[in-house]
């Protein structure tokens, strides 16, 4: 039996990294090439987010004749000095003709000193210095016209280069929200919810919008700088794109309409039944004072706390008034608490007292009344 080695299927997409290494680019070269269209790429089935190159796609480009060079150049970008000396002119006419929009930037990045500097295509700078209707514009005096403009202060790199990177993303976009969410990637976060009113439209929104190119860290100078490039300034500008956006959302929202949490029904809470209501406490309001009645006898009771206070009964006729009198003295005798009886060392039960008499309060009221004067004896 002979033995036959099979080579393991090739899949049918692969990783930008792999990509980019079977075709001789650097990583920077293949995300421009990318970005330009130059290498056509399909969205992750696994949904990860990150897009793949096609196998197919790879033979294509190998197949190409004076591959890799042929590749290279076309993705080969100068900064303003290497394009003034490409186009052979002045750096100085090449910055100019940069700010009035005649050269299109392709990318940017910030230098140590967070200035933008600016990049093109090689290949776009030799075509436009090989146009006979831009001869004029490379040498000789600059028209009055573009003067003016440029005593004004215009600049136009950065508004060129949205909106080559507008395209860029719409070229990626396969959905309507998709579409949607590349045009928001221009505008502020004010301007969307201006224009999308619907708060789970503006939500679903989000999810499609791709992030600013990442320029530095969050929050740091050079991180505001880049947004300030990558958000529209100019009020033309920003009028255009909000009336893209609606257009883009309109479309979208026949397609298929944003999502929204299903209406979550409430149960009614059970109705209890009426419960008896507790009977209150009584509470004590102020200080009940104690009151002690001494009765005609001598003995002497404690009125209850709680219990109210009776009313004072009217006199009637004088000996009811003596009587009232007589209870609410107190002789100086029975000022004092009596003292109780000690308890037997056998435990044994006390014997009880005689009842007191009540001869000693007559002798002390009879020695309080006015005696009558007796007659003197003769």
């Amino acid at each position: 039996m002979s033995a036959r080695t099979l080579d393991p299927p090739r899949p049918g997409t692969c990783t930008p990294s792999r990509a980019a290494r079977e075709l001789g680019l650097k990583r920077s070269e293949f995300d421009l090439a990318v970005q330009l269209g130059r290498i056509r790429t399909v969205p992750d089935e696994g949904g990860g987010g990150v897009r793949r190159v096609e196998c197919a796609e790879i033979d294509r480009l190998r197949a190409e004749d004076d591959f890799p060079a042929s590749l290279r150049d076309r993705v080969q970008v100068v900064g303003t000095a290497e394009g003034a000396a490409l186009m052979q002119i002045p750096a100085g006419r090449f910055s100019r003709l940069a700010r009035l929009g005649l050269l299109v930037p392709v990318t940017f990045y910030l230098n140590r000193s967070r200035a933008v500097v600016w990049l093109y295509l090689a290949e776009e700078l030799r075509q436009f210095a090989a146009g006979p209707e831009n001869a004029r514009l490379l040498k000789g005096r600059t028209p009055e016209t573009l003067r003016s403009q440029l005593a004004a202060g215009v600049d136009l790199r950065a508004r060129n280069w949205r909106g080559r990177h507008l395209g860029h993303l719409l070229r990626q976009a396969e959905d309507p929200w998709a579409r949607a969410g590349a045009v928001a990637a221009l505008l502020a976060p004010v301007e969307i919810a201006d224009v999308v009113k619907d708060p789970y439209e503006r939500a679903y929104l989000n999810r499609f919008r791709p992030a600013p190119p990442g320029h530095g860290l969050p929050g740091t100078p050079s991180a505001h700088l880049a947004e300030r490039i990558t958000t529209a300034q100019d009020a033309d500008e920003i009028g255009w794109l909000r009336s893209e956006l609606a257009r883009s959302v309109d479309e979208a929202r026949e397609a298929s309409p944003a999502p929204r949490p299903a209406a979550r029904r409430v149960p009614p809470a059970p109705r209890t039944g009426a419960r008896p209501i507790p009977p209150m406490a009584r509470t004590v309001t102020g200080r009940v004072e104690e009151r002690t009645v001494i009765r005609s006898t001598g003995e002497r009771t404690r009125a209850p706390e709680s219990a109210p206070r009776p009313a004072e009964p009217t006199v009637r006729n004088a000996q009811a008034r003596v009587r009232t009198s007589e209870s609410c003295v107190r002789p100086p005798e029975f000022t004092g608490r009596p003292a109780g009886h000690p308890v037997p060392r056998g435990h044994e039960p006390a014997p009880a007292a005689p009842p007191r008499s009540s001869r000693g309060l007559r002798a002390w009221l009879r020695r309080r009344s006015p005696r009558p004067a007796r007659p003197a004896r003769v």
